[in-house]
């Protein structure tokens, strides 16, 4: 965000305005009859100042008149300038050019011809070579402005191309990462989507033949089928998703029921408890549980030996506790070797802000338990 100076240098321009209305109100006390007039001009135009960054012409015409009033009543003209130059200074820097001109030459003008009128003793050419240098001055003033309004902009500018570098960075990089996603989905399409194929062809031929000869179709068997053909929907599911960067559908836990169906099937009896109020979730908290759960019985199936699971879902106020217990052959003093399923399921605990807890039973058997937060992290 860039740094307004309209809305955050009140206070320094205030401490500027009252140092020169005690500076100029000095002055006036050693100038012959001054009233209360002229010292109020000198606050007011003063004191104007505070806010010249905000109306800097309504300023400039507030500090022109005040300090105009003052010198014609004390003929002070180079100590009353300077509130209208840095007045002056002000509506140029924020663009208004042709107020400042005017404001400027009305100021020379009204201070010349009052000094002309008060002392017509003094000679006419010091009051011009007065005037001149003061119009100096205010030249000076006007070309500080352009030169700080050219600064800030040229800064801004600045700021701009590099917001649109930054911008450009990220588009390519998203160009790039939709590249690599698509070659990684032809790269998937092309090898795994043949071989699963081939499993589920051959498992079904397997199961159809043991079926006409009248066989009992073996359990492992009808798993093997079963989990192919998940195979292949997860894997087109994900290849959606690396053509897309859209999630898609069906990955969540409404398909619990079919995870532990399978799991079952493949010798791993396995029992889902809720508990609270079961509630729809952020698709992304569920597609996490969802994996999370399919990735320890999927663990279980294969280290626990003979066992049983048991998967409870947990809904609180604020997160989602998943915890899937077994009883198979770990324990405390022959814990496993964590792999790579733990450390995938660390990893999308963690990408959501929860904390995954995978550890040996006391009494033997294995636990995972995931604690996900249900509310977007801001």
């Amino acid at each position: 965000m860039r740094f307004d100076l309209r809305r955050h240098a009140t206070v320094p321009d205030a401490v500027l305005g009252l140092i020169l209305a005690v500076l100029l109100s000095a002055g006036a006390a050693t100038a012959p009859g001054l009233g209360p007039s002229s010292y109020a001009a000198i606050a007011v135009g003063c004191l104007a100042l505070a806010v010249r960054r905000r109306a800097p012409t309504l300023v400039l015409l507030v500090t022109t008149a005040c300090m105009l009033a003052y010198a014609v009543g004390a003929d002070p003209a180079p100590p009353a300038a300077f509130p209208v130059m840095i007045a002056v200074y002000t509506a140029v820097r924020y663009g208004h050019r042709n107020a400042a001109a005017i404001g400027g030459l009305v100021f020379l003008a009204g201070s010349l011809a009052a000094s002309l009128t008060a002392d017509a003793a003094q000679p006419p050419k010091e009051l011009v070579e007065r005037t001149i240098l003061l119009l100096g001055w205010f030249v000076a003033a006007g070309v500080g402005g352009t030169v700080s309004r050219h600064r800030q902009a040229y800064l801004e500018q600045a700021e701009q191309r590099a917001a649109e570098a930054e911008r450009t960075r990220e588009e390519t990089a998203l160009r790039r990462a939709g590249e690599e996603r698509l070659r990684i989905a032809r790269e998937l399409h092309d090898s795994l989507t043949h071989s699963i194929s081939v499993i589920k062809v051959q498992a079904g031929v397997a199961v159809h033949l043991a079926r006409k000869r009248g066989e009992e179709v073996p359990g492992a068997l009808l798993a093997i089928q079963e989990a192919g053909a998940d195979a292949m929907r997860e894997l087109r599911a994900t290849l959606e998703v690396l053509r897309d960067s859209d999630d898609p559908a069906g990955n969540g836990l409404e398909r619990v029921d079919d995870l532990v169906a399978r799991v079952g099937a493949a010798g791993l009896p396995t029992t889902v408890t809720v508990t609270g109020s079961a509630r729809a979730l952020p698709a992304h908290v569920e597609r996490a549980a969802y994996r999370i759960i399919q990735e320890a019985l999927t663990n279980a199936s294969r280290h626990a030996g003979p066992a049983t699971a048991t998967v409870t879902l947990a809904y609180g106020t604020r997160e989602l506790t998943v915890q899937i217990d077994d009883d198979g052959v770990a324990s405390p003093s022959d814990p496993p070797t964590p792999g790579n399923g733990l450390t995938g399921m660390r990893e999308r605990v963690t990408a959501l802000g929860g904390h995954l807890h995978a550890h040996p039973r006391p009494h033997g058997g294995f636990t995972v338990r995931a604690e996900l937060p249900t509310e977007d992290l801001s």
